[in-house]
């Protein structure tokens, strides 16, 4: 409202001085008087202070406008710092909680919750240098006392110039006076009286334009080079911030892709260590044995049939034998294939006499979908069935199901009449 005010006041009075200016040249041309207010030094030195006071009053705009954007800026990020800060806290707790399960997931978020604190860091620097260099050297200056000495100096000379006008309009009138036929002692004397008086008022107009006019040079010459030197300091702090904070995150995501590589070449690692195991359980020497035991058991109860045709019980026995010798060939066949094609022929029919393997499990095993079965260390498997793609198919605990081969060890071996219960094979 005052700086309104105050706009509204120098246009006016910018006014008023033109007019008078044009009533004293018109009466100077015309009565042939020099009235001593056109002076060109004079106009030069009004016209140069009108240009400082609005190149300063430019100046002190933009600092204020710097000012409060520096204000905002810093008041808006301690918000976002504080987000960010406890993300990056919530990255690092679940970082550490589990490193131990292998995943490349807990390493990631682990060195993502690090680099965004040493980020915000970085971020709080670039806060206390706007602080420190840029607002409060500005606004020091914008409420600091040379721009409004200089600017006081400035309205005395307005109206030091003022008087001066008043002056030579009354100093004329008395000259047209004194030049009247008739005109008396007095009049002359009050004619020296107001020269005298212009005089003295333009000397002072004089000596006021000059020290105004280098107050405020100085104050426009320190405005520009203040705030040059802010913004200036701006930019090498922000320059400073994204720089150190591109390195975090090339560091970040080199550490990112490093451990993502790891974590596969790890699960490749352990995918043919598991193809191996599962090469090697096929291949078992017990294995074989059991199957040529079983062969040499078919081919007795073979022998033996024709003598006990006429008995119901030995019937049943060749029939049950033959039922179990054809299923054992179907199992056999299906045994390679994918273990969730091969479901309907995991559990063998009645009277069937497959042998199995007792296996130990060396690694948990948590069941993730359905079919799957979740082992404990220490526990004892039952193993049915293994498969070239890494899985095997068994029981433990009354429970069935599929788990990988490379977290079990062949402990011994069991035919199913030992596993399965007497009245399932009845």
């Amino acid at each position: 409202m005052m700086e309104a005010i105050r706009k509204q006041a120098s246009r006016l009075r910018e006014q008023v001085a033109k007019q008078q200016q044009a009533v004293l040249k018109q009466f100077s041309g015309r009565f042939g008087h020099d009235s001593g207010l056109v002076d060109e030094a004079e106009l030069q030195c009004h016209q140069k202070l009108q240009m400082l006071y609005t190149s300063t009053r430019a100046a002190k705009h933009l600092q204020r406008d710097i000012v409060r954007g520096v204000e905002a800026f810093v008041a808006i990020s301690l918000k976002q710092m504080e987000i960010v800060k406890r993300l990056a806290e919530n990255c690092c707790k679940y970082g550490n909680e589990n490193q131990s399960s292998g995943f490349a997931l807990a390493t990631a978020s682990l060195d993502f919750g690090t680099s965004h604190i040493l980020m915000e860091k970085e971020r709080e620097n670039l806060l206390n240098t706007l602080g420190d260099q840029v607002f409060e050297p500005l606004r020091a200056m914008i409420i600091g006392a040379p721009l409004e000495d200089a600017r006081l100096l400035t309205y005395r000379y307005e109206r030091i110039r003022q008087d001066v006008e008043s002056q030579t309009a009354e100093a004329i009138r008395r000259q047209l006076k004194s030049r009247e036929v008739g005109a008396s002692a007095d009049s002359a004397a009050k004619l020296q009286s107001a020269e005298s008086k212009l005089s003295e008022l333009k000397a002072t107009l004089s000596a006021l334009g000059r020290e105004a006019t280098a107050a405020m040079m100085a104050v426009e010459a320190q405005q520009q080079q203040i705030t040059f030197q802010q913004l200036l300091a701006m930019v090498d702090a922000e320059r400073a911030y994204h720089q150190s904070v591109a390195n975090i995150l090339d560091k970040l995501r080199a550490d990112m892709v490093q451990a993502k590589q790891n974590s596969e070449s790890m699960l490749q690692s352990k995918t043919t260590k598991t193809n191996m195991h599962s090469q090697t359980v096929n291949e078992d020497p017990k294995s074989s044995q059991s199957a040529g035991l079983l062969q040499s058991t078919e081919t007795e109860t073979l022998m033996h049939s024709p003598t006990r045709n006429e008995d119901p019980k030995s019937s049943q026995s060749v029939d049950l034998l033959q039922s179990t010798e054809t299923e054992t060939n179907v199992h056999s066949q299906t045994r390679n294939e994918d273990p969730k094609s091969s479901q309907s022929a995991d559990i063998p029919g009645n009277g069937q006499t497959t042998t199995y393997v007792v296996a130990e499990v060396i690694h948990p095993f948590d069941a993730q979908a359905n079919g799957e079965l979740s082992l404990s260390v220490g526990d004892y498997v039952v193993v049915r069935q293994v498969v070239s793609n890494g899985w095997s198919e068994g029981e433990c605990k009354g429970k069935a199901g599929w788990f990988p081969s490379a977290y079990i060890e062949p402990r011994d071996k069991a035919p199913a009449s030992k596993v399965i219960e007497p009245s399932m094979l009845s």
